[in-house]
């Protein structure tokens, strides 16, 4: 547990508006710093999504998104930019995007337009200079992988596909399940715009 000017400065120790691979963060730590700084927390755990559908409506159900989601890429940086901010001043976001599914009904090209819409974000925000950090780990698809997660350390580069890889480790009778928080429910960002812009 990090004290708060502790989780503070990890949130000061990434760029305030990026999209990058989770490394060697923790949700926990992140969700701490995002309450310690006074900013929105969004988590979503996608090990359960496998189609482009699946990883949509579970962001629109975790995110709070309202009920006319359009649930496409275009609609899902709709909820996260204009539609918040027509809903007043926002003090910065810190979003947890785990475990998103690399398989065939949800490839590579499909991973990153979905991380394409949370940059377009990043920048979105970056221009009314209000915080807006993405942190992702990617699941690796196969029978044998189902149920045991570890991180991969991966070096740091500027390119678009940098991810951390989630890869499979020995099946152990005591072996954690893939990780689920139970958060309370998220600071009202997208609640509040819901009902200011009806």
């Amino acid at each position: 547990m990090h004290s708060r000017p502790q989780a503070i400065m990890l949130l000061q120790s990434v760029r305030p508006n990026i999209v990058q691979s989770i490394r060697a963060f923790r949700p926990e730590d992140l969700q701490q710093a995002a309450q310690d700084s006074g900013q929105h927390f969004l988590y979503t755990n996608l090990s359960e999504a496998q189609s482009k559908q699946d990883v949509l409506d579970i962001i629109a159900k975790d995110f709070l998104f309202p009920d006319h989601f359009g649930k496409n890429m275009d609609a899902l940086y709709d909820c996260m930019t204009d539609l918040v901010h027509k809903s007043g001043p926002q003090p910065g976001f810190v979003v947890v995007l785990e475990l998103i599914p690399d398989g065939v009904k949800f490839d590579r090209e499909t991973r990153e337009l979905l991380l394409d819409s949370f940059r377009d974000a990043a920048d979105f925000w970056s221009e009314r200079k209000i915080a807006f950090r993405v942190f992702y780990s990617i699941a690796v698809s196969g029978k044998e992988s189902a149920g045991n997660w570890d991180r991969a350390e991966v070096a740091q580069n500027d390119s678009p596909a940098a991810a951390v890889v989630v890869k499979p480790t020995k099946v152990s009778k005591n072996a954690p399940q893939p990780m689920t928080m139970n958060l309370p429910p998220m600071s009202s960002a997208f609640d509040t715009a819901m009902l200011l812009v009806a």
